[in-house]
């Protein structure tokens, strides 16, 4: 924690229902891919994604840390809930409660500032370092925000809340779309491949493919170059450089767990309860504390 969060969020919370500090992943020796897209998520998400979202007047999802709550807000939510704001049946309580205080009439702000020395004040911590922590960890996600919480929080909102929430709870069908990219990448190669050592002539692609490819190459890009930038405003132009073949790694990281978490979910539709399962936490070193 930053010496002045308690402050800033103590500050702000009588005039909001909810205070979002920024999560930064901290730089890990031991997995610069694994734990090293984390990194790239969270420079996005809560540098630009966030911001937008408090800029459109959508509800502010909690991310469970770094976080201050006023006390009319959790009272709101308490009394709909039957005295208990945080629901303890829920994967993502925290992510839950910030749209369940925005449905409730509150707001949330994303606080981004910068102490007397111009360091960020944000929350740091170590993110998994391991694909099958990552994986467990990120399917506990899915399953709460883009499956179970579909059942829990369903629709509601103007359409600026709709479409964020429609955001939310795409990871499952991103995967789909993914392991189809990827799959015809690689069926494109190995026609490419094949034809080149039969000595026949490259294949033509039928209209309006070729148009297609050219579209979404420059919007890959587009995407790719706006994840340096935040990258870079928040590690560096090292970690920029390293964003970008990092985003097979969280692809594949979420392809894997959006696959656990739809059997998850179907086990859950079939009558077992929804476990809990806990990411196990690395805490800095109290001799290299954030710069670790």
């Amino acid at each position: 924690m930053h010496p002045d969060a308690l402050r800033v969020i103590g500050y702000l919370a009588p005039r909001f229902a909810l205070v979002q500090l920024p999560v930064l992943p901290l730089k890990s020796a031991r997995s610069q891919w694994v734990a090293g897209h984390y990194l790239d998520e969270f420079a996005v998400a809560h540098g630009a994604s966030l911001t937008v979202r408090e800029a459109l007047g959508a509800a502010m999802p909690s991310a469970g840390v770094g976080c201050g709550f006023s006390r009319d807000a959790l009272a709101a939510v308490a009394v709909e809930r039957g005295g208990r704001p945080f629901d303890e049946a829920s994967l993502t309580e925290d992510y839950e409660l910030g749209l369940r205080i925005g449905d409730a009439g509150g707001r949330g702000i994303l606080v981004r500032m910068r102490d007397a020395r111009g360091e960020l004040i944000a929350t740091r911590e170590y993110f998994p370092d391991s694909w099958g922590a990552a994986v467990r960890q990120k399917a506990r996600w899915t399953v709460g925000i883009a499956l179970a919480g579909w059942d829990r929080l369903g629709w509601s909102g103007p359409w600026r809340e709709r479409w964020m929430r429609l955001r939310d709870r795409r990871a499952a069908l991103a995967a789909i779309v993914l392991v189809a990219a990827y799959a015809g990448l690689g069926l494109a190669l190995f026609i490419h491949i094949t034809r080149s050592l039969m000595g026949l002539p490259p294949m033509i692609w039928p209209e309006p493919l070729p148009w297609l490819m050219r579209a979404t190459a420059v919007l890959l890009a587009w995407r790719l170059i706006i994840r340096m930038l935040f990258v870079w405003r928040a590690y560096g132009w090292g970690q920029a450089l390293l964003s970008v073949p990092r985003t097979i790694t969280g692809n594949i990281v979420a392809i894997l767990a959006a696959g656990r978490a739809i059997s998850i979910y179907v086990r859950h539709l079939r009558g077992r309860a929804l476990v809990w399962d806990k990411t196990r936490h690395r805490f800095p070193d109290a001799a290299t504390g954030a710069s670790a």
